[in-house]
């Protein structure tokens, strides 16, 4: 079980504070205007020979340059910004050529620190950190209007896992697994939210599984629409056609440009689908692969604007620093390294309710999901 964190984390802390937390910068006056170059000058010995090296980051605040530079040391540096918040902190991707470093200025704080990247450009010293094995998981309520998101069912639960070396997994759930329920005895899993929040949630997630959730996004239905159509919609290849009970659920098999709506009809169905709440899982786990296929596609410098739609419409216990991290994490991916699986198993009854109980089948792909990929 993990330690108390007051926030729990994406990465785990003592991981993320190795991603170059020493880079940091001093306060530095009108912080949020841009500045597009800065230069260091250095001398060898007694020699009269003086080099200077130069800094450009264009779209980055001054501050935000010097750290970056500061990474870079006596190597050149011309880089493009892309800023974005979460969680009232400041995030910040920046790209030169195939290097990618990543920063973050925490809330009401000056200052900027790298907090990992990748740096081909530097050879041996620009090795890839982006802070280790960790996971998350994502969680869509079904609260209607009026009602608490993070008290209400979550009906898609899905567990995203990397393993810092390339590999990563995705797990849906089934809701009705029967599970423990902090504080509440036991239950299905979709409603161990409404009784006991997100971080209850995360809990039963963890009593059965064996893994460490380092920390959870949560997002009701309205919210979901508008992050997909904010980010312009999500490209979808579907695997089969779908005939939904709800309004304009109709789909053709093959691709698709979905917005909002028609993307949460997608990650809602189950009635017309043969495995019912299984299937439902397993395809709200492929428009979560669709969506990360479509952002590696548009490259890193995308992020902070993701990040910042996201937190807007989300709730979340991960840091500026640990989102940022784990978001990047999933450009390192090799495709042919990611598992898909959904957790599920045999009904029956308990309490007068119709339950699923966990299969063996589910359990051996916790085991291997631990490090963070599915085989």
């Amino acid at each position: 079980m993990r330690p108390p964190f007051a926030i729990r984390t994406a990465a785990t802390t003592t991981a993320i504070t190795l991603a170059l937390a020493a880079c940091t910068a001093t306060p530095d006056e009108g912080e949020d205007a841009p500045s597009s170059s800065s230069s260091t000058s250095s001398s060898a010995g007694t020699s009269s020979t003086t080099t200077t090296t130069r800094s450009e980051v264009s779209g980055a605040p001054a501050a935000l340059t010097k750290v970056v530079a500061k990474k870079y040391g006596d190597h050149e540096l011309d880089g493009t910004a892309t800023l974005g918040t979460w969680r009232g902190a400041k995030v910040a991707v920046v790209t030169a050529d195939d290097d990618v470093t990543l920063a973050v200025r925490p809330k009401g704080r000056s200052t900027w620190k790298v907090v990992g990247g990748w740096w081909p450009s530097l050879g041996d010293e620009g090795a890839a950190d982006l802070g280790g094995r960790r996971h998350v998981l994502a969680l869509g309520s079904d609260a209607r209007p009026g009602q608490q998101v993070e008290r209400s069912r979550a009906d898609a639960i899905q567990l995203l896992g990397v393993d810092g070396t390339g590999g990563a997994g995705l797990m849906g759930f089934a809701r009705d697994l029967w599970v423990p329920i902090p504080g509440h005895g036991s239950g299905k899993l979709n409603s161990s939210m409404v009784f006991a929040g997100p971080d209850g949630q995360v809990r039963s997630v963890e009593s059965i599984t064996g893994i460490e959730v380092d920390g959870y996004v949560v997002v009701g239905m309205e919210g979901f629409k508008e992050i997909v159509d904010e980010l312009g919609g999500l490209d979808f290849v579907a695997p089969k056609a779908m005939d939904s009970h709800m309004t304009g659920g109709s789909m053709a098999k093959g691709r698709h440009h979905l917005s909002g709506a028609q993307a949460l009809i997608w990650a809602r169905e189950r009635k017309s689908l043969p495995g019912g709440d299984f299937d439902r899982s397993s395809n709200q786990g492929l428009l979560l692969a669709a969506a990360a296929l479509q952002a590696k596609v548009e490259g890193p410098g995308a992020v902070p604007e993701a990040l910042t739609v996201i937190d807007e419409h989300a709730s979340s216990d991960l840091s500026a620093q640990e989102m940022l991290l784990f978001t990047a994490s999933f450009y390192r991916v090799n495709p042919t390294k990611v598992g898909h699986a959904v957790a599920k198993g045999p009904t029956g009854m308990q309490s007068g309710q119709s339950i699923v109980r966990l299969d063996a089948e589910s359990k051996a792909a916790f085991r291997d999901f631990r490090d963070g990929r599915l085989s």
